[in-house]
């Protein structure tokens, strides 16, 4: 199909969207059904959007919920046999039982290894430099960390104190990922990761106090080509005064290891810092937005827009025992994650008092696989910079990459991180023409769907009747059906002169994947 013709398709799918926002209750985007129980979250958020006058959105529907809470918790897309058991089920629990199972499906375990590699900067090659076989043993961990659900203080203090070889002790690539080894830049990456504060905002007295806690670090090599060791500096050390980010002072004898000082004073119950931090990152992975808006970047100069909200996740966090998928679960549970993107308030402040869904495009990693799997094709992955070469099995997902360096033309035009700085910021998921343009016109996409064989099996199946493709593709693009209006406009298209069967179903495929539907969480 050309250009002109793909471009109409999905400009008429886009006008029907825009004429059914207009309804009192968006269908098949919004219900009026309580589907979810209100709960402290909600009672919390509730307040918060009665003292601003900010009517909060509807209930999604569970159309938009299977496929959000999918992508959301495990970088996947449901196949159409998920999405069509979870629309039939008609238990009133059946939300709930889906997270529960989503939370364990292995999945789970490679997106969020993914998003923590992210920020942690697990690359192979310039300028973190940790070379292949250091990334293979770093994702490793963190992902076994996420597989028996590691507690997120245990996790933070295994970085943290870590020493030893990086092949052998992973860890302690922690320290290795990072630009530079003075205590300045150390002390830097370790308030970002582990407080999601940024030490620019602290004034030069108490930024040269905190770098005191890295300031006994050394490295050293070995006769094994590229490993490392760090180590604590055996050299003869004085009697040190160091002081904590929330002014504790701290006198470190020579033979202390400094970062345990810190990591005690980090994960001791009742300091808020890192139990704040990875609550306002999984509540933004999640939902979005911050309470503290940009999420790693907590301080006193940016104040939470709902504190007792940032407050409640914490407890939960540390009641749990630093369990993050009980913290997900409790999140994915609410109201407030449940609500339909489609706001019904202009209000300023919607959106931060989390007023409804935030909107926001696929990861570059989870859109391209969503690609491969709707097709049933594959990407392939390689890298020959640095030694030893990297060769990814085909039909390993991208979600499941371990090295950061190992990457693709459209990984990059879609905004994957470079992970060099451990900002969240890093992951641009901002849309562009060249974007458009490669998913509307090139040859890339237009090979997965006409030679992945998906679209096939889909047309042989449904045996020549147009309505049930147009069905089976909604469901297999969309993970619904398509709306009377939709299923008539495809059908008018499907139904022209000289079209085969085939060929309607490639273009109406093509076309669904350019909406604004298929390319954003919302």
């Amino acid at each position: 199909m050309g250009f002109h013709l793909r471009f109409s398709l999905a400009l008429g799918i886009w006008l029907l969207g825009l004429i059914a926002a207009a309804a009192p209750v968006v269908t098949p985007f919004e219900t009026a059904q309580a589907v979810a129980e209100p709960t402290t979250i909600d009672q919390i958020i509730a307040k918060a959007l009665g003292a601003h006058s900010i009517e909060p959105a509807r209930l999604c529907s569970d159309e938009v919920f299977v496929r959000r809470v999918f992508v959301d918790v495990i970088g996947t897309l449901p196949t159409p046999e998920e999405a069509r058991a979870f629309l039939d089920d008609i238990h009133a629990d059946k939300r709930a039982r889906l997270i529960d199972a989503l939370l364990a499906r292995p999945e789970f375990n490679d997106y969020w290894s993914l998003k923590w590699c992210d920020l942690l900067r697990v690359k192979s090659e310039f300028p973190i430099n940790l070379w292949p076989n250091a990334v293979q043993a770093f994702h490793r961990w963190v992902h076994d960390a996420m597989r028996t659900n590691m507690p997120m203080d245990r996790f933070a203090r295994e970085m943290l104190t870590a020493s030893g070889s990086n092949f052998r002790v992973p860890p302690v690539n922690f320290y290795r990922a990072i630009q530079g080894r003075q205590p300045s830049a150390i002390a830097a990456a370790a308030a970002l990761t582990f407080m999601g504060t940024r030490v620019e905002h602290w004034n030069a007295d108490e930024r040269r106090r905190f770098e005191v806690f890295f300031s006994r670090i050394a490295w050293k090599g070995t006769m094994e080509w590229k490993e490392e060791i760090v180590h604590l500096d055996p050299a003869p050390a004085e009697t040190m005064h160091a002081t904590l980010p929330d002014g504790t002072k701290v006198m470190i004898l020579p033979g202390d290891d400094p970062r345990i000082a810190f990591a005690d004073w980090l994960l001791a119950p009742g300091n808020p810092w890192f139990a704040r931090n990875i609550a306002n990152r999984a509540w933004s992975w999640l939902l979005g937005r911050g309470i503290v808006h940009e999420p790693d970047d907590l301080g006193p100069h940016n104040p939470p827009a709902n504190p007792e909200l940032l407050a409640h996740l914490e407890r939960e966090l540390t009641r749990s025992g630093y369990d993050l998928r009980h913290l997900f679960r409790v999140i994915l549970n609410s109201q407030a994650y449940q609500r339909s993107s489609i706001p019904r308030s202009d209000h300023p402040e919607a959106a931060a008092q989390f007023a409804h869904y935030m909107v926001r495009r696929l990861d570059a990693e989870v859109l391209i696989d969503a690609l491969c799997q709707l097709f049933g094709t594959a990407e392939g992955y390689t890298s020959q910079i640095p030694e030893p070469f990297t060769f990814i099995p085909e039909n390993q997902r991208t979600i499941a990459l371990a090295d950061g360096s190992i990457t693709s033309q459209f990984l990059e035009m879609f905004g994957r991180p470079v992970r060099e700085s451990g900002l969240e910021s890093e992951r641009n998921n901002q849309p562009s023409d060249e974007q458009r343009l490669h998913l509307l016109n090139s040859s890339h996409v237009q090979r997965k769907i006409e030679r992945g064989g998906e679209l096939s099996r889909l047309v042989t199946a449904a045996r020549g009747n147009r309505e049930r493709v147009v069905r089976a593709v909604y469901l297999l693009v969309l993970s619904r059906d398509p709306t009377a209006a939709e299923l008539a406009t495809a059908l008018k298209y499907l139904n022209r002169k000289g079209l085969s069967v085939k060929q309607g179903a490639d273009d109406l495929a093509w076309a669904l994947v350019n909406s604004k539907e298929f390319l954003y969480r919302h």
